[in-house]
């Protein structure tokens, strides 16, 4: 079975900027597009397949055709026909809220839907471009009441000043805010629970203040301090770099100038590639050729075993699949 292609999910947003259809080399009239949503399962809003045998199908009746050929076996005996990752381009023009998303414990009892731990990997930043992750400062809950109240909540939130490369992982319950000047790829567990803490005093597009969530984020901010809440990895070049791994995802990065073979034999699970920069060619081991370039996004079936990625000069890809759980 070769990988999947699905129509992108376009999000015109009250802060989204210019450079999602270029990036993505698509046309459309749409404007201030926010968000890309190359892979979903949200209900109501469902990725689509856009050719070949399956063209037309939305992903939750794909899994429920192909199964554990598609996902995986552990994969599909823990979540069935949910598809548990949302991947997403993000295009900021202006600063976002400033959020954070509970916990699975805390959303399933208040919302019945799991919770979202996520990444951000910068594909690319305007000059000045920054994101807020974690505290700058020890803050208790009842300093963090305060400080939404009197409008000083971004003083005690750790700035970055952002370039294509950072990598910012986001547990359940950080504190966080994509900022002016951002395009990044966001991979995180499907979820659509957010707690919406503080807007800026902004108001929506009927000029009606925007919903927050200030008191239901009081519990579920995880208020731990650390000193750094960037994610390091060792910079490298045709070979995998490790992203992240955790319970919900592990994500690597391809930076090819050249042919790289990826064994995928014992992965009980779906990969998605997500091309980030150049374009080439992917050949899987029942001989299916697919093309991939920048803006792009590849579903490849769990019983996938290897990939041979050919560059057409360079590619660069992120990757991420569910972790095994027996």
């Amino acid at each position: 079975m070769r990988p999947l292609k699905f129509r992108p999910i376009l999000k015109p947003l009250l802060w989204g900027g210019d450079k999602i259809a270029s990036y993505k080399g698509i046309a459309t009239d749409l404007r201030h597009i926010g968000e890309s949503w190359e892979l979903s399962g949200v209900q109501g809003a469902e990725s689509v397949v856009c050719s070949g045998d399956y063209d037309g199908y939305k992903l939750s009746e794909l899994i429920a055709e192909l199964k554990e050929t598609l996902v995986g076996h552990s994969v599909y005996r823990r979540f069935g026909t949910e598809f548990p990752l949302l991947v997403k381009f993000i295009d900021a023009r202006q600063d976002l809220s400033i959020q954070v998303h509970p916990n699975d414990t805390l959303s399933r009892l208040r919302h019945g839907k799991n919770g979202k731990t996520e990444m951000w990997y910068v594909v690319d930043a305007d000059k000045g471009a920054h994101l807020r992750s974690g505290f700058s400062q020890q803050v208790s809950p009842e300093e963090y009441e305060r400080h939404v109240a009197d409008h000083t909540l971004t003083e005690v939130l750790r700035d970055y000043k952002v370039s294509a490369g950072d990598l910012f992982f986001l547990p359940a319950g950080r504190v966080h805010a994509i900022c002016a000047g951002t395009f990044i790829a966001e991979i995180q567990q499907t979820s659509d629970v957010t707690y919406r803490i503080y807007d800026y005093g902004r108001t929506d597009s009927d000029g009606r203040p925007r919903e927050l969530h200030t008191e239901l984020a009081k519990d579920a901010i995880d208020y731990t301090f650390l000193p750094d809440y960037r994610a390091h990895y060792p910079k490298g070049r045709d070979r995998e770099v490790m992203l992240v791994s955790c319970p919900y995802f592990v994500t690597s990065l391809y930076d090819l100038g050249m042919p790289h073979s990826i064994n995928l034999f014992g992965v009980d699970s779906f990969l998605i590639v997500m091309g980030i920069g150049g374009k080439g060619v992917i050949f899987d081991d029942e001989g299916n050729e697919t093309s991939l370039r920048q803006g792009e996004t590849l579903l490849v079936p769990a019983a996938t075993r290897s990939l041979r990625i050919e560059p057409e000069g360079s590619l660069k890809i992120l990757t991420s699949r569910i972790p095994f759980e027996p």
